[in-house]
């Protein structure tokens, strides 16, 4: 719930600074008639538009889980995401229009001092607010902020381009140099959107988070217990800031019901120590089999079949296997 309150109160922020920067950047638009500027200022719509939507997604991705929604509402963040990715790369693509036109109708630019000194300032600004927003968006789980923060530092970079562009055309009167300038960046941003889309769309499809997987099977055979033979059909799910896991734990066969409960405690609790309280856990135990007795490592088991051969390191081509196969691998 804090974190939720964090992101809600960051994002506003953001969505503040987007509408003062996008002003900024209007006014040093009309003083130079530059079309790189306007491509920033362009640019600053989207942060905008989609300032206000990854707020509305953080509020209705931060309320409980009810009766309609027994997983929560994270996955409106994917929608959002998805609209912020789709808005950048229309935005590259008009830009990229306009900057056509330019070659063929040229165009006069005046005041660029003055420009450049306000698009320097604007640079600044978002760069720090980005870094802030993807920060804390990894720190609390939020796609959102993440894809936010990665916008405004792209943004920045984009800024930069331009500045220095900016720059070249004071020193050198070279007009023509905007409309390429502005060209060549707004490749930059297509690509951001894209990139930004894909990750929408691997969200809603319930992708698997290779990354976040290593991590978790790194934590798990660092902190193995003897009772946990096996793990398998792991599933790790991500819906906004919670996430959700889902495994069966293969224990010995004559533990009673209380001591195959302290287990499953035992790894949620590991599990919620490395990712964070806002973790899921559903886990259903296996009693173990006698094909289970070479690889299980557990001392003095007076029941055991077969001589104990190897410890099996869990990856995640075992670890999201059935029982058996997961074993055999």
């Amino acid at each position: 719930m804090i974190a939720s309150k964090e992101n809600i109160r960051l994002q506003k922020i953001i969505t503040v600074i987007a509408i003062v920067l996008f002003a900024v950047k209007i006014i040093a638009w009309y003083l130079t008639r530059s079309l790189a500027i306007l491509t920033d200022a362009l640019e600053s719509i989207v942060n905008i538009v989609s300032g206000l939507l990854a707020l509305y997604s953080v509020y209705l991705s931060a309320k409980p889980k009810d009766a309609d929604h027994p997983y929560g509402h994270g996955k409106v963040e994917f929608i959002s995401a998805g609209v912020e990715g789709t808005l950048i790369t229309v935005a590259g693509l008009f830009i990229i229009y306009k900057a056509a036109l330019s070659f063929f109708h040229p165009y006069q630019i005046a005041k660029l001092d003055y420009g450049i000194i306000l698009l320097a300032a604007t640079g600044i600004v978002n760069y720090v607010a980005g870094a802030i927003c993807e920060r804390t968006g990894k720190k609390n789980n939020s796609l959102p902020l993440i894809a936010e923060g990665k916008h405004l530092k792209t943004d920045t970079y984009s800024t930069i381009g331009i500045f220095v562009g900016l720059i070249l055309i004071l020193f050198t009167k070279q007009t023509w140099l905007d409309g390429a300038v502005a060209c060549l960046f707004a490749v930059i941003i297509i690509y951001t959107g894209i990139k930004i889309m894909r990750t929408s769309i691997a969200g809603i499809m319930d992708e698997a988070d290779i990354k976040l997987l290593h991590s978790l099977v790194d934590v798990l055979n660092k902190n193995r217990k003897e009772n946990w033979i096996d793990l398998h059909n792991l599933r790790f799910i991500k819906y906004g800031s919670t996430l959700h896991c889902d495994c069966h734990l293969t224990v010995p066969w004559y533990l009673n019901v209380s001591e195959a409960h302290e287990e499953v405690e035992a790894l949620a609790k590991l599990v919620r120590k490395e990712f964070g309280e806002a973790v899921e856990m559903f886990v259903h135990t296996d009693g173990c089999k006698e094909f289970s007795c070479p690889i299980c490592s557990k001392q003095n088991c007076m029941v055991r079949q077969h001589d104990f051969e190897k410890k099996i390191t869990w990856t995640i081509k075992n670890i999201s296997k059935d029982s058996r196969h997961g074993i055999l691998s």
